[in-house]
């Protein structure tokens, strides 16, 4: 899944993900894996950002033919900012996670974050949001990205739970009027206050990715319920696992990631590729090197275990 080196062909089409970390990304994978299905050429490459040098880093990439960047955490609403233009939904999440360089107008700003887990949701897993209890947690620029067109979509009520419940208070009132507008009942707390029995439970908070434990009690779930992790991968498997024992439907940010990603290269190319049969092909991808790294976890365990039983006989002797 690495990304090849750009030819002649390619090198105009330059195009990155952009954050901090961003060594485990898929996005080379799954923007090739799209490029080559609409028949267009593309280079895309990973680009990691000092935490104090985003500006810098994307005014570099720009400067040396970067037409788009996909914008990871933690500078999604540093992205927005940056923008001479941007999109209505960038506007209402306040925050962006896609950057269109080569336009003649200047930088767009948009957001395909919520886009995205709306389809994943919907098309992929099978779940309705409409007439739903939805809990959304975290407050950060994912988070601000998803809440928008999950509110679109027609739940009953959507609960924003964040640790620093003013930073879920900000974003609740930005989204204030839409919510009206959708006759969703929206509402803020914190993790262990967000009440019980939701449907569907959205993991946006940054706990997954630094390893931290699941930030809300397995009351919030209802029966059979669906709780998803934005993360995917061994970052994801602690939220999946809770979810699992506590009787839920645990979904990876897998589809969410394509989805959004599929939105993405529409903003950057004009054409909306096929999702699905790129979420299969990653799938079975991120498959195959978990079950190679358990073979060779099991094949380290095995020669530790015959030196174990030489050292032991040697000693005997």
């Amino acid at each position: 899944m690495s990304t090849p080196t750009a030819t002649a062909a390619t090198k105009d089409w330059r195009y990155a993900v952009l954050g901090n970390p961003v060594a485990h990304s898929r996005s080379p994978f799954i923007h090739e894996a799209f490029a080559r299905q609409c028949g267009l050429p593309i280079s895309y490459e990973r680009v990691l950002s000092p935490l104090e040098g985003f500006e810098a880093t994307l005014r570099a990439f720009a400067a040396a033919g970067g037409r788009g960047v996909n914008v990871t955490v933690p500078f999604k609403f540093q992205a927005l900012e940056l923008a001479a233009r941007r999109s209505a939904r960038a506007l209402l999440a306040g925050a962006a996670n896609v950057l269109k360089l080569d336009e003649a107008e200047g930088w767009l700003a948009d957001n395909t974050d919520g886009v995205g887990l709306v389809r994943d949701i919907e098309r992929n897993a099978g779940v309705a949001l409409a007439g739903r209890r939805v809990l959304l947690l975290g407050a950060g620029g994912a988070a601000a990205g998803a809440l928008g067109p999950i509110i679109a979509a027609g739940p009953a009520q959507v609960v924003l739970a964040n640790r620093t419940r003013p930073n879920a208070e900000r974003v609740a009132a930005a989204h204030a009027a839409w919510a009206d507008q959708h006759r969703v009942l929206l509402a803020v707390s914190g993790f262990e206050d967000a009440g019980a029995g939701f449907d569907i439970v959205v993991n946006a908070t940054s706990s997954s990715l630094a390893g931290a434990a699941v930030p809300v009690p397995a009351r919030v779930l209802a029966p059979g319920a669906l709780a998803l992790d934005m993360m995917y991968g061994a970052a994801a498997e602690p939220f999946l696992r809770w979810a699992r024992e506590a009787g839920a439907t645990a979904r990876d940010g897998l589809g969410m990631l394509v989805e959004q990603a599929a939105e993405a290269f529409m903003v950057f190319r004009g054409v909306l590729p096929q999702a699905a049969p790129v979420l299969a092909a990653l799938r079975a991808g991120l498959a195959a090197e978990s079950a190679d790294a358990g073979a060779g976890a099991g094949a380290e365990a095995r020669m530790g275990a015959d030196a174990s039983m030489g050292a032991g006989a040697g000693a005997k002797a």
